[in-house]
């Protein structure tokens, strides 16, 4: 069992190239699922029922949320389908059980005020006030993944071109355009902070931390919890910036597509999201200010 998931990780990471992350993750959830069948003396793929993946999915649930089981079910499926796919078994338990739906919760996002007061939180000349400075603003400006934005290199900026490239999940590249204000910070800190953070050493990577490596992104997270709480903005994650970016651009009256673009979404669905976002911030507005918003009440 355990090389045929080994297999099955091969697989996701060079044939479907999934993230890291996912990869991780399935790869604990199916783990986990592997032990439940072991621990029930079930060691053939032949002998794997039905009511084998229920009776799991049924203790999943008195642990775990069914956002959390929606998810390792899918890694469950997924493995299963691999395996009748691959020929090494004709059994597939879980055709007949479906992955719940999850209701999509609309992001969260700062309002361009908010945004402003974070932004403007770096001050000062120091090394690390000049890098977090530039992070913050490429953040909100490109949209980025906290990953895709440790990820830099430093030959993926062209700050002459106005353009960054970087690599979205399963290293899909893409070319995103950068604003005057991050452009402005980011050349900053690549002629004054960056030189002192690398020493004598010749990094690659773009954003570097104390030691001259790069930046984790936990480091990148704690980066911006800090600002944040500087700022007085709330307990915000880097996300909150990229769904932010998006809102915003659409408020505005960017084109879908384009923003599906510079997202590095694979779908226009999930873009779609950001557009409902907008669209409940328009009618709050008016429902506040506009004298006749509200219909009268029946008597």
């Amino acid at each position: 069992m355990q090389e045929l998931l080994d297999d099955f990780k091969n697989y996701l990471a060079v044939e479907k190239g999934v993230s890291k992350n996912t990869l991780s993750a399935y790869s604990g959830d199916l783990t986990a699922y592997l032990g439940y069948l072991n621990g029930r003396n079930i060691s053939s793929l032949s002998s794997i029922t039905y009511d084998h993946v229920l009776d799991y999915l049924a203790e999943l649930y008195g642990d775990f949320n069914e956002a959390s089981v929606a998810r390792k079910l899918a890694a469950i499926k997924s493995f299963h389908k691999y395996l009748v796919r691959e020929g090494l078994t004709e059994n597939l338990p879980t055709a007949d059980i479906k992955v719940p739906k999850r209701e999509k919760r609309l992001p969260k996002v700062l309002s361009p005020e908010q945004i402003g007061d974070l932004l403007d939180q770096p001050k000062g000349a120091g090394k690390y006030q000049i890098r977090d400075k530039a992070i913050l603003e490429l953040l909100y400006s490109c949209g980025m993944r906290v990953s895709e934005l440790v990820g830099l290199d430093i030959e993926d900026i062209d700050l002459r071109s106005g353009y960054i490239r970087c690599f979205g999940k399963g290293s899909k590249e893409r070319i995103i355009p950068v604003g005057s204000y991050a452009s402005e910070a980011l050349t900053e800190y690549v002629n004054k902070s960056r030189r002192k953070l690398a020493g004598i050493s010749r990094p690659t990577a773009l954003f570097l931390n104390s030691q001259g490596n790069r930046l984790s992104r936990v480091s990148c997270w704690k980066i911006v919890k800090k600002y944040a709480a500087k700022a007085g903005v709330g307990d915000i994650y880097p996300h909150l910036l990229r769904h932010s970016f998006a809102t915003h651009l659409l408020a505005n009256g960017a084109d879908l597509r384009a923003v599906q673009e510079m997202l590095g979404h694979a779908d226009i669905s999930t873009t779609q999201i950001y557009t409902h976002v907008t669209k409940d911030k328009l009618k709050d507005v008016y429902n506040k200010t506009h004298p006749r918003a509200r219909s009268k009440q029946l008597k």
